[in-house]
This record gives structure tokens, C-alpha cells and sequence, in this order.
């Protein structure tokens, strides 16, 4: 299958680790040409050196804090600068704190707000003039709890559905520019966030973590814990030419695990 990506240009958001690195990865190895971006320039250069060494496409990176408007209007032109162009925006960003409702004050709930759902709406708002001209694609990043809530995950359960809101809401705004729009909801895929998780839990039961993973794979059709690199597969095949009429979905990559229709 002709992923026909050569030649494009991707903002990828959160990339210098976790799942927006290996979806970036995939994308460069696909011809496409990467922006990265994160607030770690340390952890940029280094995710750029390794990108660059196995993929055909050109690889850039710009330091960015995704809840400072100006800094994602600056990121959003240097991409334009160093590309010409943006055809793809890869929305992502890393989970907020765990705990339960009375845990949190005003104050945690618009830093998770900010950084969890305006974020994304902020930076498709930049990107919009370029996917106008010739079409294109936004993913945006997401969790499984928009289809079953997590336990102790409050502030993600309820900016993540917000997530599903706003790409639906756009697939039918913008299909008449040919821009397709998505949300990709990973399960248990095995990233430092998980493990986070996974140790928070532990910590909260008294156990190890080992003892939770293997009761959180007894809950998972096929066993195991994800490969990021199954969840980049996924958002990539979205992304490319191949994927020509899937708009407005919400997608789900967990093995099973979500019992929800």
C-alpha cells in the first residue's frame, strides 16, 4: 500500500518522546518531512539525530510550551519557514495529574484545560490556512477513556471527551477542503506514561508494578500491553494518501481492552 507521503510536511506535537516520537519516526521514514517540537531542545536534538540516521524525509525541531499562545504561533511559522508548508498536524500532548475530583482546585483544572484540549484547538487554529489550500490531515491525540473512563484520571477523562467534541465537530466543518480529521485513542501501550500510571496505582494498592500489569493485561483481548510502533502504524495510515474517506472517527487502539460499542 503507497502511503504517498514523500514530499509532505508534518507538525508533530510532543514528539521528543513517548508516542509522538515514534509517530513522527514513522512519518520520516515514510518521506515525509518533521517538525518537532517539545519543551526539552536537550531531547529534541537528540529524537532529530536518531531520525535522521533511518528516514527519508528532512527532520527540524522548534522548543515550544503548547499552552503559550505565542510560543505555538511561533512554532506554527517556523515550520512554515523551514517547510513551506504544513499538509499534516499531529495534535498530542502528556496526560495530566491523577487523582480524584476533591484533589483538585481551579487551578489544576485550566492548567489541565490549557494544556489537554486549548492547546489543541489553539494550534489547529494556525495551521488551518495551510490545510485550506491543497487539503490535508489532523490527528489529535487522545486517551481510551473517551469511550470508558479511567479510575483516578479525572482531569483526562473529561478533557479527552472534549477532544472527540472538537474533531468531530471539525471533520464536518471542514470536509469541503478535503481535510480529514481524527481522533486516535491509544489503550495500554507500553510508554513511560503508562508505567507512571501503572506505578501511581501500585503505590495507591500496595503492590508492585508488575503485579498491576499482569492484571491489567488479564483485561486485554490479546494479552499484552501495545507497541508504540502499532500505534504510530495506525495514525500514519490515517495521515497518508491511502486513507482518502475515514473523517470524524474516533478510533481506538487497545487491544480489545474497551468493552464499550
Amino acid at each position: 500500500m503507497e502511503m504517498d507521503l514523500n514530499g509532505k510536511t508534518a507538525l508533530v506535537v510532543a514528539s521528543s518522546q513517548g508516542l509522538g516520537k515514534v509517530i513522527a519516526t514513522k512519518l520520516v521514514e515514510e518521506g515525509a518531512n518533521v517538525m518537532l517540537t517539545s519543551r526539552s531542545e536537550v531531547k529534541l536534538q537528540t529524537a532529530k539525530d536518531e531520525m535522521e540516521q533511518s528516514g527519508k524525509g528532512k527532520v527540524s525541531y522548534f522548543p515550544c510550551d503548547i499552552t503559550n499562545r505565542e510560543e505555538i504561533n511561533s512554532l506554527v511559522q517556523k515550520t512554515r519557514d523551514e517547510f513551506g508548508k504544513i499538509d499534516i498536524l499531529i495534535n498530542n500532548a502528556g496526560g495530566p495529574p491523577g487523582g480524584n475530583f476533591e484533589k483538585f482546585e481551579d487551578t489544576d483544572w485550566e492548567k489541565a484545560f490549557e494544556l489537554n484540549l486549548l492547546s489543541y484547538i489553539r494550534i489547529i487554529r494556525e495551521v488551518l490556512p495551510d490545510l485550506k489550500k491543497e487539503g490535508g490531515r489532523i490527528i489529535n491525540v487522545a486517551s481510551s477513556s473517551i469511550k470508558q473512563p479511567i479510575p483516578g484520571l479525572i482531569l483526562s477523562n473529561t478533557f479527552r471527551l472534549g477532544i472527540v467534541g472538537l474533531s468531530k465537530s471539525l471533520a464536518e466543518e471542514l470536509a469541503p477542503y478535503n481535510i480529514l480529521v481524527n481522533t486516535v485513542a491509544p489503550g495500554r501501550i507500553a510508554t513511560d506514561r503508562t508505567a507512571f500510571l501503572d506505578n501511581m496505582k501500585a503505590e495507591q494498592k500496595g503492590v508492585t508494578r508488575e503485579d498491576i500489569e499482569e492484571a491489567s493485561k488479564k483485561n486485554i483481548p490479546l494479552g499484552r500491553y501495545g507497541d508504540p510502533e502499532e500505534f504510530a502504524k495506525v495514525v500514519t495510515f490515517l495521515v497518508s494518501g491511502a486513507n482518502t474517506y475515514v473523517t470524524g472517527s474516533s478510533l481506538l487502539v487497545d487491544g480489545g481492552m474497551v468493552k464499550a460499542i
